[in-house]
């Protein structure tokens, strides 16, 4: 595991960021027999094509980590040339986490009856990690632009460790 990086978007390079301070590695897509079982699960609940997903991401949060805000979607041109633009992101839960590293979704509006896994707060919702549950949430409206309601970030861990496992999809094949 090393420390995660974000794309900066002037430049399309990866750097490690304070805004995302988490520790993860990417598993290859299709690497082993787990990993395509796992895959065409994600494939057949999404109906998303395996080839469009990037390798799965397993991220490590501990005490105080956190990722900001921010959209998985993007539209620079840079990124969008292997798959087009991320349009889901399915986040697996790996851990349970005594306190903290809730994803939070500012711009969201709960609709319909709220799990007790997900919390409306003044501004958004907030889901409670717990292990065994995923999340998936679309990073774009049917006509194709960014779907402002995916910002998404993880609060800190207050007490405990944090594990996931991130999905993204794309538009098209993903290489």
């Amino acid at each position: 595991m090393t420390r995660s990086k974000v794309v900066d978007s002037l430049t399309g390079e990866t750097k490690e960021s304070s805004s995302r301070t988490s520790s993860g590695m990417s598993l290859t897509r299709g690497q082993d027999t787990i990993i395509r079982t796992i895959e065409k699960r994600i494939a057949d609940y999404t109906s998303i094509p395996i080839e469009n997903g990037e390798g799965l991401q397993v991220l490590h949060y501990a005490i105080g980590q956190k990722f900001e805000p921010h959209f998985d979607y993007t539209n620079v041109s840079f990124v969008t040339k292997n798959g087009g633009p991320r349009m889901a992101t399915l986040l697996m839960y790996l851990s349970d986490v005594e306190k903290g590293g809730e994803t939070v979704f500012p711009n969201a509006t709960a609709k319909g009856k709220l799990s007790n896994q997900c919390l409306k707060l003044k501004s958004g919702i907030s889901v409670k990690p717990k292990m065994g549950d995923a999340l998936l949430f679309w990073s774009m409206k049917p006509d194709g632009s960014r779907d402002p309601t995916s910002l998404h970030g993880g609060s800190p861990v207050i007490k405990g460790d944090k594990w996931s496992a991130t999905k993204w999809m794309h538009v098209n094949k993903y290489n």
